[in-house]
C-alpha cells in the first residue's frame, strides 16, 4: 500500500537511512538493509527484497514507521493524560512538566525535545503533542508510571479513555 506524501512534505531516501521534513519537524530513521524506499511523485512504496516470514514482517513495520514519519511532520500525534486525585495538579512551565502527585515533594519531569505540553487546570489534563510518534508514547508512558491508576480507590494518571477496573475493598467484620 503506497504512502501518499501530503504538500510541504520533502523525502530523502539514502539506503537506508530515511528523511521526512515538514513543516512541524524533520524527523530521521535508519531502516533494515533488506527495505527499499521508492520516492515517485507524491507517493513512497516500501518494498522487500525477498518474500520470507521475516521480510515480510519487516516490510509492514518499515512502511507503518515510515507512514508515521510523514504524519508527524505534517499533523503531528497528541496524547492526552488525565489524572485523579485529591491535591494533584500539574503545569507546564517550558520543557519542564511540574506534577503534584500527593508525594512530600513535587515531580518536575523534564520533557525531551520536540515535546511539548498543555496543562488545562479545571479537568487536570496533560495533552502532549511531538511529531516523533515513538517518542510521545514513551513519554506519556513514563508520567503515567509516574502514580499508576490503582483498582481500588481508582486514583492516579491514566490515559484519556483508559477504563480501570475498581475492585471491592475488605469487606467489613460483623
Amino acid at each position: 500500500m503506497p504512502i501518499v506524501i501530503p504538500k510541504g512534505v520533502k523525502v530523502e531516501w539514502q539506503a537506508p537511512t530515511v528523511k521526512v521534513t515538514g513543516a512541524k519537524s524533520t524527523l530521521t530513521r535508519k531502516l533494515h538493509p533488506q527495505i527499499a524506499l521508492e520516492v515517485s511523485g507524491a507517493t513512497i512504496d516500501v518494498s522487500t527484497a525477498d518474500l520470507s516470514t521475516a521480510s515480510r514482517a519487516l516490510w509492514g513495520l518499515s512502511r507503518t514507521l515510515v507512514n508515521n514519519m510523514v504524519v508527524g511532520v505534517s499533523t503531528g500525534f497528541t496524547k492526552i493524560l488525565e489524572m485523579s486525585g485529591v491535591g494533584w495538579r500539574a503545569e507546564a512551565d517550558g520543557q519542564t512538566l511540574k506534577l503534584s502527585l500527593g508525594f512530600s515533594h513535587p515531580v518536575n519531569f523534564p520533557l525531551p525535545q520536540g515535546i511539548s505540553a498543555q496543562v488545562d487546570p479545571k479537568t487536570n489534563k496533560i495533552t502532549l503533542a511531538g511529531a516523533d510518534k515513538e517518542v510521545l508514547g514513551e513519554v506519556a508512558a513514563k508520567i503515567r508510571a509516574l502514580r499508576k491508576p490503582e483498582p481500588y480507590k481508582g486514583k492516579g494518571i491514566r490515559y484519556a479513555g483508559e477504563r480501570i477496573i475498581t475492585k471491592v475493598g475488605k469487606a467489613g467484620g460483623k
